[in-house]
């Protein structure tokens, strides 16, 4: 799945980086100083350890029929064991709460829009462009359509919250984050959990920012020019009908507005592949699955282990934090994955305003009044914010959140239509796949999955593997790269993928199959899913391993899932090697360029010749897409994909006008280079055979309020070095400005199906989000290093965590 933007964040919640907190300086600078003083004198501040929650003895948990079992094993995994489900969710409630409680409230409150409140005014673009998005009325609308044991079993959650929440008010045991951040939480209810769920729809979207930036190209730039940079496999018919064609003026304020908006990380990504028996060395399936989120402190999901007695039920894996079941994982019976799929389901609409009433829009001849919402922010520090939001038949205005008070012309207003902005109930189709126990079950458990749309792969005990896009994706007319006019009924959404069509894949003769965020099903497919796929390198790499190898093990799982080889590379270093004037070239320019063509293309962190390839190819595209305007480039998210045709063209003798704009396929890879190595010369010297990818391309697991200085010393992990990249199976992302690797496997779990009762995992950077836990960030040097752990289905018997919840 991808299933914590550019921005602040979790993953699901976004750091308080650009947002300082509005407390006296006095008092942060004295905790955070007296903290520092007894950390570097060896001991743990016994402030801290007083905060942390109990994880021994007896505690009284009010609304529990039963006693609860909560046993933690070495990793602080909990098993959760309960009589009844009921007592099972409320104290998987209390349970996350102990340990994620901040991570849960900065979730719901960036989703719902509500930073401000305890941040201050830097929060609030932030909050203006979540309110207008509707994330919690959306969230509001899908608490309706739940079943009436779905919102008892988040009911329940909600209770066992709200019970933590209160021993830790009366205690004094609140975690640290919010002493320092001036604010206690408010109650967990039933709609927060859900709006996690919406804000991962979210994270996991952003298409129609790309519907966005190819809009304005065509506006501004010949069309020839402008369709060089639509992705290959983008419809690139333009109906002349289609597009209508604003002002200078309304172009540049459209432009600017979504600039500014927070969009999630383009093509979050995740690998899962499931091994028929045939292919195994014990005869049993294998599943592995790798979401690939942003990488923060604390994880993004939080792994548990759930067991009832009435009825007889366990499951085990992951969840997000503030949700109650586990999204990602096994029971005694099935195993499965998730990848995003990413389809086409965010249309952005062109609506035609009334020249003197901006809250009509015409459709269909007639003026139209949009829904006005008022939405009150509270802004820590200053008056509330009353924020307008206009909504059409479409959906919420999207082009002018930032300011939608300010005169804008009439052709500028976009409006976003979103499968996640309907009602939808995933929560439903997460309980129904814990209790799965064969494919047909599970499959009949997709129904209540709308969105987003994922990439669902499947294991089960009787030797069934699977495969499944489930999701609510529309069917419609036109060209879905681009925004399409609102004022006509012609580009409507007219119905979703009849649900029986959506592409299934059960047992092929391959004897596996796998996902990375491509095209799984063949082009034969009669339905439109994608106008856009990630590119295909993870997911070739993959396919290269399973198919030439029998007798796959756990261990050639976990190896595949830490594989390096990067076939973008592989591609594109010789070819454009080949395009150097190496009489051009000083010597240390010349001893880069044969690093390079000696490499084997394996991104490893302790070599020289991944450092120098990505640093030219970042070079390359920032020469290549340097005549765009700045606040137009920001909406480009194909940089990548884009930029590896148009230099496989050139390098063929097609060179397009941007390559020539840059001087020529020769001189653009020639100077690239030249400051490739000036950079790089300047971060590790002048010696290219001592470059390492590693001394720049590292991991630290940041805590949201690390960026206040001196507090990134107590919050956030160690440094370490990693190879891969974001053409590599082990996927790591990273920022090109500082390399700090902030994208990349969230997750990793390994099940072979002959064995059910245990699986593993490894979760950067640790279970707990409390300082000075035990499980903070004690999985940061294993993640690095790619070393597992086990997780059992059963509770270890021996641990010395053994908390008992009472009524």
């Amino acid at each position: 799945m991808n299933l914590q933007t550019k921005e602040l964040k979790y993953e699901m919640t976004t750091p308080l980086t650009k947002h300082p907190k509005r407390i006296p300086v006095w008092r942060t600078l004295f905790i955070t100083l007296l903290l520092l003083f007894l950390l570097s004198a060896g001991t743990v501040s016994l402030f801290v350890l007083h905060l942390l929650p109990q994880t021994t003895g007896d505690v009284k948990l009010p609304g529990l029929r039963a006693p609860v079992q909560v046993t933690r094993d070495s990793q602080g995994v909990p098993h959760i064991k309960a009589q009844n489900e009921q007592d099972l969710y409320m104290a998987q409630g209390y349970v996350t709460a102990q340990d994620r409680l901040f991570q849960m409230d900065m979730s719901r409150r960036l989703a719902s829009g509500q930073l401000s409140e305890v941040v201050g005014k830097s929060a609030l673009d932030k909050d203006k462009f979540f309110r207008t998005l509707g994330l919690r009325r959306a969230a509001e609308r899908s608490y309706e359509a739940y079943s009436d044991e779905a919102k008892r079993i988040l009911s329940a959650y909600a209770k066992g919250v709200n019970a933590y929440i209160n021993e830790a008010k009366q205690n004094h045991r609140l975690p640290l984050e919010f002493t320092l951040a001036g604010y206690e939480p408010r109650p967990w209810t039933p709609v927060d959990s859900l709006i996690i769920g919406k804000y991962m729809a979210y994270d996991l979207g952003g298409k129609w920012k790309g519907q966005a930036f190819r809009y304005l190209m065509l506006m501004q730039y010949p069309q020839a020019k402008a369709l060089d940079l639509f992705p290959p496999e983008t419809d690139r018919t333009i109906p002349s009908n289609q597009l209508a064609v604003p002002s200078k003026h309304a172009l540049s304020q459209l432009t600017a507005h979504l600039a500014k908006a927070p969009f999630p990380i383009a093509y979050n990504g995740s690998n899962n592949w499931v091994i028929s028996g045939s292919k195994t060395a014990t005869g049993k399936p294998l599943l592995a699955n790798d979401p690939h989120l942003g990488l923060h402190l604390p994880s993004i999901w939080y792994q548990t282990t759930l067991s009832v007695s009435k009825p007889h039920r366990q499951v085990s894996g992951v969840v997000f934090a503030g949700v109650p079941g586990v999204i990602l994982g096994h029971n005694e019976a099935i195993a499965w994955g998730v990848t995003n799929l990413a389809p086409d389901v965010e249309d952005l609409y062109i609506e035609k305003r009334h020249p003197h009433n901006p809250d009509l829009f015409l459709y269909k001849g007639n003026w139209e009044q949009a829904k006005i919402i008022t939405e009150t922010i509270l802004v820590k520090g200053q008056q509330p914010v009353q924020h307008k939001v206009r909504i059409t038949r479409h959906g919420p205005i999207v082009s002018e959140w930032a300011d939608p008070k300010q005169s804008l012309p009439a052709d500028t207003a976009f409006a976003l239509r979103w499968t996640a902005l309907e009602p939808t109930t995933e929560f439903e189709a997460t309980l129904r796949i814990n209790r799965a126990r064969n494919w047909e079950e599970f499959k009949k458990a997709l129904t209540y999955f709308d969105a987003p749309a994922q990439n669902f792969v499947f294991a089960g005990s009787d030797g069934t593997i699977a495969y499944r896009a489930n999701g609510k994706i529309p069917v419609r007319k036109g060209n879905r790269a681009l925004p399409v006019p609102g004022w006509t009924d012609e580009y409507e959404w007219n119905s979703f993928i009849p649900w029986e069509e959506l592409p299934t894949i059960v047992n092929p003769s391959s004897g596996y199959i796998a996902t990375a965020n491509h095209r799984v099903f063949s082009h034969e497919y009669p339905h439109h899913i994608a106008s856009t796929w990630s590119p295909p390198y993870r997911t070739q790499r993959i396919h290269e391993v399973l198919a030439n190898k029998d007798k796959l093990t756990t261990t050639d799982m976990k190896r595949l899932q830490s594989d390096e080889k990067n076939l973008q590379a592989a591609r594109m270093a010789p070819l454009l090697l080949r395009q150097l004037d190496f009489k051009r070239l000083s010597d240390i320019e010349r001893s880069a360029a044969r690093l390079m063509e000696k490499w084997n293309h394996y991104d490893t962190a302790d070599a020289a010749a991944p450092f120098i390839y990505h640093l030219w190819m970042e070079e390359i595209k920032q020469q290549l897409y340097r005549p765009l305007h700045p606040k137009l480039g920001e909406l480009f998210d194909e940089k990548d994909i884009v930029a590896d045709t148009l230099l496989s063209q050139a390098a063929r003798g097609e060179e397009s006008d941007w390559v020539t704009q840059a001087g020529g396929i020769k001189k653009l890879c020639t100077e690239a280079l030249q400051h490739a190595v000036k950079r790089a010369s300047n971060l590790q010297g002048n010696d290219p055979g001592t470059w390492r990818w590693g001394d720049f391309h590292q991991i630290t697991f940041t805590h949201p309020l690390s960026v206040k200085k001196p507090l990134n010393l107590l919050f956030d992990s160690a440094s370490y070095p990693v190879g891969g990249s974001e053409h590599t199976v082990r996927a790591m992302g990273w920022n090109k400005q500082n390399g700090k690797v902030d994208h990349g496997a969230s997750w990793r779990t390994v099940v072979d199906v002959g064995n059910l009762n245990q699986a593993e995992h490894l979760l950067g950077p640790g279970q707990s989000g409390q300082l000075g836990s035990d499980w903070y960030d004690d999985q940061t040097e294993n993640w690095a290093m790619n070393r597992y752990y086990h997780t059992t289905i059963q509770a270890p018997a021996n641990s010395e965590h053994q908390l008992r919840l009472v009524p």
